[in-house]
Order: structure tokens, then sequence, then C-alpha cells
């Protein structure tokens, strides 16, 4: 499955690259493809290409603030949950995004 997302907190550092590391490595774990774009205080890093969003089965957003670029997702499966959920239960919500995905 293909996965994409951001990863954004409201300082914009701690939480949104650890949200971004706990997210790749779950997903990985469970032989998944992902690609997880931050917004934080230098900017947008790691950015996704529209066509990595085209082939996306669902887009998980870890945010806390509001991110830009946001009507790139317009008519994905997406599913919106705060850092700490990425941070604390990556593999729960690799799980759940794949559930999603599979519910189409």
């Amino acid at each position: 499955m293909k996965i994409v997302g951001v990863a954004a907190c409201t300082v914009g550092i701690a939480h949104t690259y650890i949200a971004q590391e706990k997210l790749e490595n779950a997903a990985k774990k469970g032989g998944h493809d992902i690609h997880v774009e931050t917004q934080g205080t230098i900017g947008i890093e790691n950015p996704l290409t529209d066509e990595e969003i085209d082939q996306a089965d669902v887009v998980i957003l870890a945010v806390d603030v509001k991110i830009s670029g946001r009507e790139r997702f317009e008519g994905k499966r997406v599913i919106q949950v705060p850092t700490e959920i990425a941070v604390k239960s990556p593999n729960k919500l690799i799980e759940k995004a794949v559930e999603i995905a599979k519910n189409k």
C-alpha cells in the first residue's frame, strides 16, 4: 500500500520529526511505501510530489496546526490525528490507515 502524510506540531521542531520517523518506521515494518512531508519552523521539508499524492491509497495528517497545501488531498481518504498519536501509537495508526484504504 502507498501512504503519504504530513507531520506538523505547534512548535514545528521535535514532535514533527519524531512523528515522521515513527510513521515511516511503522509503515515500513508493515511492508508499506510511505513518504512523510514535514512542515515546521524551517518551512516544508521532504515535500510530497503530485505523483506521490495521486498514487497514495491513504493520507495521514499528523498535525497540531493548520498546514499549507491541504487542498492537495481533496478526494483522497484522509486520517487526521494529533502528532501525539503518531508518536505514541504509530503501528495502530498505520493499521487504521490500511483498514480505511481497504474499505474504499
